[in-house]
């Protein structure tokens, strides 16, 4: 029998974590990436247990495929140094039975990459639309020729053009308010063993450790939306030059790079949720689906959860094993209004609650600043990560009566 085809436009995180488990489960997949080859540069991304717990239902273990780096704490800094909350995270692998790790984003894409069949990978084809939604969609690319799918998985980032064209009427993007710089920097003589947050007025500065000895940087401020300064190097020092140490040493491994190698990018999420997250057979994921801001670390995660949950809810590619036959109602619609009910509430609700965060970390007034740093002083630890308990512990498997992918 056939097997059931899926075509996914993007190659980020998301994408490819749907691409593969959808070849776990028997599908033909197509992978249509707008850049012209995969990255080698970029920025580093953390997994947190949720997105560990759902990579592992897929046998993917992104520690060993991408190396991590478990920090020794974690924690948020004043622009004095002073530290505001800092948790252990052997704490966090105790209550969620594994710890966060990071890890360098195209080390991750590459590994989810490897994973797939050569010719599921067609770099440098962006999709340029998708017709005949619901019925046995056409998937138009810019270099042709056409494709004929079963599912469409739109992850086509924070800009999808699928949804501008299925969702006319939703309101699309905001500005934050924020913009932010984001590079990889080698500082192993720094001995910096931990994650680090530091809020300042307007402004903040992260530091994570990556699997691969480097720091992943980045350093947000509120500016008017396209705001480029002609050196980035030169803006952050002028911006963060002041604060605490090690950022200043940092500054200074920044100051060596490419100008290019420091990506700088205006904050926006979605201005509110899509009605769903599918229309006829295109199903939307990640970023396309649900943009937010970083400032809870989720994006790449429930991306992750979207993937999984997707394909854990599709029917094998393999259209003879489906349980009633071959000549049965087709069950891809009913599982995909099954992953709109599965996903929407709780990646809206993250996506809130990312937007709420970042407000709290870019507070200017002097005073407002003040209480705010004095009620995170004056949390117990134990009621901190009580409150992450939805986001790490939250990722569940729904029912869908298909059998685990093979692995």
């Amino acid at each position: 029998m056939p097997k059931r085809h899926a075509v996914v436009a993007g190659a980020g995180i998301g994408g490819l974590t749907a691409a593969l488990a959808l070849h776990r489960r028997g599908w033909r997949v197509t992978v249509c990436e707008r850049a012209p080859e995969p990255p080698t540069t970029g920025a580093g991304i953390g997994l947190a247990p949720n997105a560990l717990r759902a990579l592992d239902t897929l046998g993917v273990d992104a520690a060993h495929a991408a190396g991590s780096a478990v920090p020794e704490t974690m924690g948020l800094r004043r622009f004095d140094g002073r530290w505001l909350t800092r948790t252990g995270t052997a704490d966090l692998a105790a209550r969620y039975g594994m710890p966060p790790i990071a890890v360098p984003r195209p080390a991750f894409t590459a590994a989810l990459a490897a994973a797939l069949p050569p010719q599921a990978l067609r770099y440098g084809t962006p999709v340029t639309a998708v017709e005949d939604a619901t019925g046995r969609p056409t998937v138009r690319t810019a270099t042709g020729p056409d494709l004929t799918a079963d599912l469409v998985i739109a992850a086509d980032g924070i800009n999808s053009p699928l949804r501008r064209a299925h969702f006319p009427a939703h309101p699309g993007l905001r500005y934050t308010g924020e913009s932010a710089w984001r590079t990889m920097v080698d500082a192993p003589d720094l001995g910096i063993a931990s994650m680090s947050e530091t809020w300042g007025r307007g402004r903040r500065f992260g530091v994570t450790p990556l699997s691969d000895g480097r720091l992943y940087l980045y350093a947000t401020a509120l500016v008017p939306a396209g705001t480029r300064p002609a050196d980035p190097r030169a803006e952050l020092r002028r911006r963060f030059g002041s604060w605490h140490d090690p950022i200043p040493a940092l500054l200074d491994r920044i100051e060596r790079l490419d100008a290019a190698d420091v990506l700088c990018n205006d904050l926006y999420d979605l201005a509110g949720p899509l009605p769903r997250l599918h229309h006829g057979r295109i199903a939307w994921l990640g970023d396309a689906a649900h943009a937010m801001t970083p400032n809870l670390g989720q994006g790449g995660c429930q991306a992750i959860e979207d993937a999984v949950v997707l394909a854990h809810l599709l029917p094998a590619g393999d259209t003879a094993d489906d349980p009633d036959g071959p000549d049965t109602t087709d069950p891809v619609p009913a599982a995909l209004a099954a992953y709109t009910a599965a996903r929407r509430a709780r990646t809206n609700a993250i996506r809130v609650r990312a937007r709420r965060i970042g407000r709290l970390g870019v507070i200017g007034n002097p005073l407002a600043a003040a209480v705010r740093d004095l009620a995170i002083r004056a949390t117990p630890t134990r009621l901190a990560l009580h409150g992450m308990d939805d986001l790490f512990n939250g990722f569940r498997l729904p029912d869908s009566g298909n059998p685990p992918p093979a692995r």
